[in-house]
């Protein structure tokens, strides 16, 4: 297969698919890499379902290709206020980055790159026929864990300033042919929680019940477990969290079915193909976004995506959960130089790891915002690859301009 490129986009997630997308729909000859055999990264990977909230005082704060999801997923009815169906996400984000061309390669995983004069050379992928080597002219790291940049070397910082402890991982899961009727409200259930928690029939330091609806009337959605003093870059402590975390889904889908009036005869109808990470490496960038911007409502002349979600940090080691709102109506900016990393030129952050304190990333973490920042990375990188400029050296105002024509929300 062809090994050059104009924009490679390593991760096939929500950002992923925005830089994919928007780097194509740019001009660029674009190659997206992905681990698992689908696109949609904590969509469907992770089970993450619905899409937290992306409106602010009546305003759509993410558009572009994010809408385009939205549209593909109403036209196969698989689309409901915020929830989705995560097969038919499936489908939409494969249709939509082969309809802007881009070339997709699955089941294989970023290894290593080569670095030398501050630019990435090369990067090389581990696949079914072994590892490949694969070149452009700019990258872009949608990995979500920041993996690519720390592999070319670029700083990063992991958790809390004063400890290094990340948000905790949650297994998602799904519990089938529910009563509804019969089911007690969510405080109610956090009730009976608690008590099955002091009982000792319960071992998860989450506080409370956290539960979504789906498409389907019988079947509800947990965001229930937390998996806390793990590290999300670390194999051997990843792979513990993830038993941890099947063990406390099927700890509460038992204790749902023997004590939970609905779910009498229910069952465990799904668990995530892997833990929820909310938080692992932040890439530190030109600028570092803060709580104080979020809170603030802070604009920036540089703008490439727009956000509005809470602060909204899981106890990293315990239970508990801090909620910081934004002014009714208000929402924030997120400034180009905070997807510019220091060090390397030709290589820009499109998702979740992009520069913020551990405060700040616990709002931009969620989906429709990482739509927009990657949407807003493989612009850039298209752009860059183009005029053969270092990422730091572009024109926002370029950029800005190709972002609005593709139909982002800039503010």
């Amino acid at each position: 297969m062809e090994t050059n490129y104009d924009v490679i986009v390593c991760g096939g997630g929500p950002g992923g698919v925005g830089a994919a997308v928007g780097a194509a729909r740019a001009g660029a000859k674009v190659l997206l890499i992905e681990k698992y055999g689908f696109l949609g990264g904590g969509a469907t990977a992770m089970l993450v379902n619905p899409f937290m909230p992306y409106v602010a005082g009546g305003v759509q704060l993410v558009k572009g290709v994010f809408q385009e999801i939205l549209d593909r997923l109403n036209e196969k009815n698989a689309y409901k206020p915020r929830a989705f169906d995560t097969e038919a996400m499936k489908i939409v984000t494969e249709e939509l980055c082969l309809d802007a061309g881009v070339k997709l390669l699955y089941h294989s995983f970023l290894a290593d790159c080569t670095v030398e004069d501050g630019k990435i050379k090369n990067i090389r992928v581990a696949t079914k026929d072994g590892l490949k080597t694969f070149t452009a002219k700019m990258y872009v790291d949608s990995t979500g864990d920041g993996d690519l940049a720390y592999f070319a070397g670029v700083p990063t910082k992991k958790g809390r300033d004063e400890d290094g402890h990340c948000q905790p991982m949650t297994m998602n899961f799904r519990m089938a042919n529910v009563d509804q009727s019969k089911r007690p409200p969510v405080q109610e259930m956090t009730r009976l929680y608690v008590e099955a928690k002091k009982a000792g029939k319960i071992k998860c330091p989450r506080e409370n019940v956290l539960i979504f609806s789906t498409l389907q009337d019988d079947v509800i959605h947990f965001n229930q477990t937390r998996v806390v003093m793990h590290d999300a870059v670390d194999p051997e402590s990843l792979t513990d969290a993830e038993i941890e975390a099947r063990r406390q889904v099927w700890e509460i889908a038992l204790w749902l079915i023997r004590e939970v009036p609905g779910f009498e005869n229910a069952y465990l109808q799904q668990t995530a193909p892997q833990i929820g990470v909310r938080e692992s490496r932040r890439v530190m960038g030109e600028y570092v976004l803060t709580a104080e911007d979020l809170l603030s409502a802070k604009k920036f002349d540089d703008v490439i995506a727009c956000g509005a979600y809470d602060i909204d940090i899981h106890n990293p080691t315990g239970e508990g959960t801090v909620i910081k709102r934004l002014p009714p109506g208000e929402f924030y900016n997120i400034p180009y130089r905070a997807i510019v990393p220091q060090k390397v030129d030709n290589l820009l952050i499109g998702g979740r790891s992009i520069s913020t304190t551990h405060e700040a990333h616990s709002s931009i973490r969620i989906i429709p915002i990482v739509y927009g920042i990657g949407h807003g990375a493989g612009v850039a990188a298209a752009l860059c690859a183009k005029a053969e400029l270092a990422s730091r050296e572009l024109d926002v105002a370029k950029l800005q301009t190709e972002l609005l024509r593709q139909g982002a929300f800039l503010g």
